[in-house]
């Protein structure tokens, strides 16, 4: 199933699968990647959705209706180390991954941590914030509580999931040119690197306490 929304020059298309990508499907180059669930628990709250896309305007939402998490073509692009998976508050979405996909996720990048690295002249460091910021594109989040657990996703529903991996890799590149401009590329390098770790600590009870403090 796939939804085409028109766009300026051409379209968008949504294609919409159910708990894996479709045998075949070549997806070339960097992937945006978010997820979409019952809530923000990761122990309560089941993955409902993972979106993907490679920066050419379209995206593949796989819907998990169920708690079938096999889907092998899906696991075989994320766990591919030779792509960056650009995330926006990654540290959730991957610990989500990690925990119902049973993957380790390397290689990523995280629009919000390196929005908070260049952009300190403001508070607002969500994605909505960063493409009305840096994009000049309008987001529209009325979807965001929605039940993503549901038999199938209305069209409102895969908008909505698309939205939140079209822009990432426009993002990057603005965000790149700031972090150079500001000399914090480096340190960027390393907080994407430890992001995984991040994520497992909060898998493994420390969501909260800092281990380094004293």
């Amino acid at each position: 199933m796939s939804l085409s929304i028109a766009k300026l020059g051409g379209y968008i298309t949504n294609f919409y699968h159910k708990f894996d990508l479709p045998d075949g499907l070549d997806i070339k180059g960097d992937l945006a990647v978010d997820t979409e669930a019952m809530g923000l628990n990761n122990y309560r709250d089941r993955l409902c959705v993972i979106q993907l896309s490679n920066g050419d305007g379209d995206a593949h939402i796989v819907h998990f209706p169920e708690l079938k998490f096999t889907c092998p073509n899906l696991k075989k692009v994320l766990v591919d180390d030779n792509r960056v998976k650009l995330f926006h508050f990654g540290r959730f979405d991957i610990a989500i991954i990690m925990h119902y996909l049973q993957i380790e996720l390397k290689n990523v990048y995280c629009t919000k941590i390196a929005s908070r690295l260049t952009r300190t002249y403001t508070d607002s460091h969500g994605l909505k914030d960063l493409c009305e910021e840096l994009l000049k594109i309008k987001l529209n989040k009325q979807q965001q509580s929605s039940d993503w657990g549901t038999n199938q996703l209305s069209q409102e529903q895969l908008a909505y999931a698309a939205g939140d991996v079209l822009y990432l890799h426009g993002l990057r590149d603005k965000l790149d040119i700031m972090l150079k401009r500001e000399g914090r590329m480096d340190m960027a390098k390393k907080c994407f690197e430890f992001l995984p770790t991040r994520a497992k600590l909060d898998l493994m009870g420390w969501p909260d306490f800092d281990i380094f403090q004293h």
